[in-house]
């Protein structure tokens, strides 16, 4: 099975940059979106054997969250339940015959780290809701995290620290996840691999110079972790300031 994840960050603007290029090329069995920047009926789009969800936030051209699945979901929830009213879209969770998926867009906690108690607040309810989820069966969680997790995550670490997104309590957060029960795959695969990254900013040549931040996961359930094939980063592709990532898993 292959699952690809990729923050947009505009999907009609993402369209216009060759979107569909890279999405039938990849050929992916599941592909989640964050940051669709969408609201309902903006859109329509014709995916041929694919089923669509989609998640909006009630704020205009902000946030959103959508899946698109050749595979039928056994059920499909939006938000985090009864733990946190998601009015930003930043959660779509598909029920399988054998694992969850949950596509998630973390909150950024702002240049001025103005959002970052709500922040903290968003990722102990988010490890509460995939603890729930991995009690019943195993979980792949996806998505835009906003934190590059460990000083390999990022290019210019020592004069990022304490940086949106390079919090000590953002990372501690990450580390509290995966100590929980879970694990990145992409550091499971390649502990030691630098210069890989997923998020650039649009600064002048940041991209082609390669300064930039690994924010983008695919988190597993530890005991999937004998299914798992690959987890890739496909920083070729353009059109958005995050690239996609890609799961591979025998499942």
């Amino acid at each position: 099975m292959k699952i690809v994840s990729w923050n947009v960050n505009g999907l009609r603007a993402c369209i216009k940059k060759g979107f569909f290029n890279y999405f039938n090329e990849i050929d992916a069995d599941i592909f989640c979106i964050q940051e669709t920047k969408l609201q309902a009926g903006q859109i329509e789009i014709e995916l041929e054997n694919y089923d669509q969800y989609w998640n909006y936030a009630a704020k205009k051209g902000y946030s959103g969250t959508a899946v698109f699945t050749k595979r039928k979901p056994l059920s499909v929830m939006y938000g985090l339940g009864d733990l946190f009213e998601d009015e930003e879209g930043r959660v779509i969770t598909l029920e399988f015959d054998t694992f969850y998926l949950v596509n998630c867009y973390t909150p950024n906690s702002q240049r001025d780290l103005a959002r970052l108690g709500f922040r903290l607040e968003w990722e102990d309810y988010m490890r509460i809701y995939l603890q729930e989820l991995d009690r019943k069966k195993p979980v792949i969680l996806c998505g835009d995290l906003n934190v590059a997790h460990q000083e390999i995550d990022l290019k210019n670490y020592k004069t990022n620290k304490g940086n949106s997104g390079f919090t000590d309590e953002e990372r501690e957060k990450m580390t509290i996840l995966l100590e929980s029960g879970f694990i990145d795959t992409f550091r499971f695969l390649y502990p030691d691999k630098i210069d890989s990254y997923t998020w650039w900013s649009y600064m002048n040549k940041v991209r082609e110079r390669n300064i930039g931040w690994r924010i983008d996961y695919f988190i597993i359930s530890q005991r999937l972790a004998k299914l798992l094939i690959d987890s890739e980063i496909h920083s070729h592709v353009l059109g958005s300031d995050h690239c996609p990532v890609a799961l591979k898993m025998n499942l």
